[in-house]
């Protein structure tokens, strides 16, 4: 196990130099960066320019800014915000709150509702409840999450006036309740394409296990039918299931970029897309260093709990 775990660390982190690497050479290699927003400042002039490149440190060799922002970073040191200064790592503690518990949230919904859906669509095969999900599957996988989220807004907030429209909580009312109400409507869209996914691979998943010869044994014992899918057969579909859970860190937290934008919910994909469109590269990298750390740490995690869960999994 130790030497599993080492060895899925070391490959953990070469991947995090990668995406370092790939990320900052994308940004700074793109047109415009951190100072088109001098250029058309009234009175700039090409030395004042000059000025604010040197003490930006822009001036000096793309391949020397890396090396000197990797060592920063290694030492705990994540930059400063070129839009208001304030140190990286402040600014992304301060939205990383409300994407987590948007994630979570959605997360938590799809795997209960996609399990449930997989387990009844297998138990209840070429049912109408398997065809319906499975159509529904469909529909929500073809569809893209913004869809979803602007007929949402538009059905349940304007014309019902059921729900907010967005933002994380009323201004001057910010209670339990209001926090639950306001997260309804983007922690179900963000959970939409998930629980088909979920539901599609649990689906599979129970079909696979009810035809092993295991299954049939088990009935032969007389054990009933509810015993059999709780003890043999849901028991052994979930195991792949761990693996998808952490494979589904990066859609979610794509979609919740997506999700947060519709809903205006102030979390790290919103803040993602403010510092992309001001050219604050500082909090894009450190936005992307820490959406990458997050996603490795599921992966690896459920890589761990798939070799808890399955002896067959060889720990060399």
């Amino acid at each position: 196990m130790l030497n599993y775990l080492l060895n899925r660390l070391g490959q953990s982190l070469i991947l995090l130099l990668l995406v370092s690497i790939i990320g900052f050479a994308v940004l700074n290699l793109a047109p415009g960066g951190p100072l088109s927003q001098f250029a058309l400042t009234p009175g700039m002039t090409r030395e004042a320019m000059d000025r604010i490149a040197h003490q930006m440190g822009l001036d000096r060799p793309l391949p020397i800014q890396y090396l000197d922002w990797i060592w920063r970073l290694l030492q705990g040191d994540w930059g400063k915000s070129y839009r208001d200064q304030q140190p990286v790592l402040q600014i992304i503690s301060g939205h990383l709150f409300a994407t987590l518990l948007l994630m979570g949230t959605s997360m938590v919904i799809s795997i209960l509702l996609g399990t449930w859906i997989g387990i009844r669509g297998a138990t209840k095969r070429y049912s109408l409840f398997d065809y319906t999900t499975s159509v529904a599957a469909m529909v929500a996988l073809s569809i893209p999450t913004f869809w979803f989220g602007m007929i949402a807004i538009y059905v349940f907030a304007l014309r019902l006036k059921w729900l907010p429209a967005g933002s994380m909580y009323t201004i001057g009312n910010e209670s339990f309740s209001d926090y639950a109400i306001h997260l309804v409507m983007p922690s179900l869209v963000l959970a939409l394409v998930d629980i088909a996914v979920w539901s599609r691979y649990m689906r599979s998943a129970t079909l696979e296990v009810i035809n092993q010869d295991f299954i049939r044994t088990a009935r032969a014992k007389g054990l009933s039918e509810g015993k059999v899918l709780m003890k043999h057969v849901v028991r052994n579909a979930l195991i792949p299931m761990i693996t998808l859970a952490g494979l589904q860190l990066p859609t979610i937290l794509g979609g919740a970029l997506v999700t947060e934008t519709v809903f205006t919910w102030p979390g790290m994909g919103r803040l993602f897309l403010d510092s992309l469109g001001y050219h604050d590269y500082p909090v894009v990298m450190g936005l992307l260093m820490f959406s990458a750390i997050l996603v490795l740490a599921g992966s690896l995690i459920a890589d761990l709990f798939v070799a808890i869960a399955d002896p067959r999994v060889r720990l060399g």
